[in-house]
């Protein structure tokens, strides 16, 4: 009995040090490269995430503003970009007209002094609105942005034109419709630009993504069901070296609280990522509400300094100095009003 038990201890023990090696980190080539970040919407205004469905109006439960942008507009995306976002996340959304526009939500009545939905309206029509008219943080009782953005909502030629050469674009397809991916590269060739070339990159709803990959077999294009697939594959079967079919050439979403459940975190998972041509970012901790960002320019140091990938952000206001300071040209009085800003969420989050 206890020559058997001996080497069913030996057998174990040499199990669990194969599993140990093989899934190392520190046995792993150290990854190339510095963390690249994903401002979501660009600057925009931040807001009480609790209870927020699909549908939710957010412009009216915003936080006391802090700083001056709005999200999805060209000076938001063009400033997220100078202090060293990798990409800016924008929405897109066709308009009645053929048209395509910068803008977040399906209606028009939560941020602006229009209604109905976006799509239903001409160009001129959208041009007209004040896109910063429903934003408030007191219930109604002021509205910061009323009368400083109308005219403000861009199309996509706007902001694409608007960009430096290295400026990437993160472009969310909203609906499932194919056809927007026809539009969107119809869009991109008349600006010149090639996304391949530019490193952008798109997500969405399978439709546009297959579609978008038929039109640029060489793009980063990925949706939110495959990316999840994967990350659940690589924590049920990673442990045996694998790469599941479902990370192959796809993406991996890392939660910031559920690192630990990654194998081979993080040397080993990037290696095997990149020999089959994937991508991975970190997202912030996940929990009872919906997947989001960093929140918080200090959980930036709970990543491991030598990842290499994507981390999705929601404020880069304080997110990007605090990752790189050298490309921080924020004024005093911006930096004071963010560091009083981020006491608050502190106190909330």
């Amino acid at each position: 009995m206890r020559k058997y038990a001996l080497r069913v201890g030996t057998v174990l023990a040499l199990a669990l040090l194969i599993l140990s090696v093989t899934n190392a980190s520190w046995l792993a080539p150290e990854p190339k490269g510095a963390p690249k970040l994903i401002d979501h919407r660009g600057f925009y205004q931040l807001y009480d995430k609790a209870g927020v469905g699909r549908d939710t109006c957010t412009a009216d439960r915003i936080y006391d503003p802090y700083h001056r942008y709005l999200e999805n507009t060209v000076e938001s995306v063009l400033r997220s970009q100078k202090m060293g976002a990798w990409m800016v996340e924008v929405d897109i959304a066709p308009t009645r007209d053929g048209e395509l526009v910068i803008f977040h939500d399906w209606t028009l009545d939560c941020r602006t002094d229009g209604s109905g939905n976006v799509r239903d309206a001409t160009l001129e029509q959208l041009k007209a609105l004040d896109i910063g008219y429903g934003y408030t943080a007191d219930g109604g009782k002021t509205y910061p942005f009323r009368g400083q953005f109308v005219g403000a909502m861009p199309t996509f030629e706007e902001v694409a034109s608007a960009l430096p050469k290295r400026g990437k674009l993160m472009i969310n397809f909203k609906s499932k419709d194919p056809a927007e991916a026809d539009l969107v590269a119809s869009k991109m060739k008349a600006v010149g630009r090639d996304p391949v070339k530019a490193g952008d990159a798109f997500y969405g709803h399978t439709g546009p993504i297959n579609r978008i990959r038929e039109l640029y077999p060489d793009v980063w294009a990925w949706n939110q069901q495959n990316a999840k697939a994967c990350s659940q594959d690589y924590v049920t079967y990673g442990w045996t070296g694998y790469l599941p079919e479902s990370c192959r050439g796809e993406t991996m979403i890392v939660p910031l609280n559920y690192q630990w459940a990654f194998w081979g975190w993080p040397n080993r998972l990037i290696a095997r990522m990149e020999e089959y041509g994937g991508e991975v970012i970190v997202i912030g901790p996940v929990g009872g509400d919906r997947p989001r960002g960093l929140t918080l320019p200090e959980q930036l140091t709970e990543i491991p300094a030598s990842f290499n990938g994507y981390v999705w952000v929601e404020d880069g206001f304080t997110a990007l100095p605090a990752l790189f300071p050298s490309f921080d040209d924020r004024t005093q009085e911006e930096i004071d009003a963010a560091d009083a800003a981020l006491e608050r969420r502190r106190g909330r989050e």
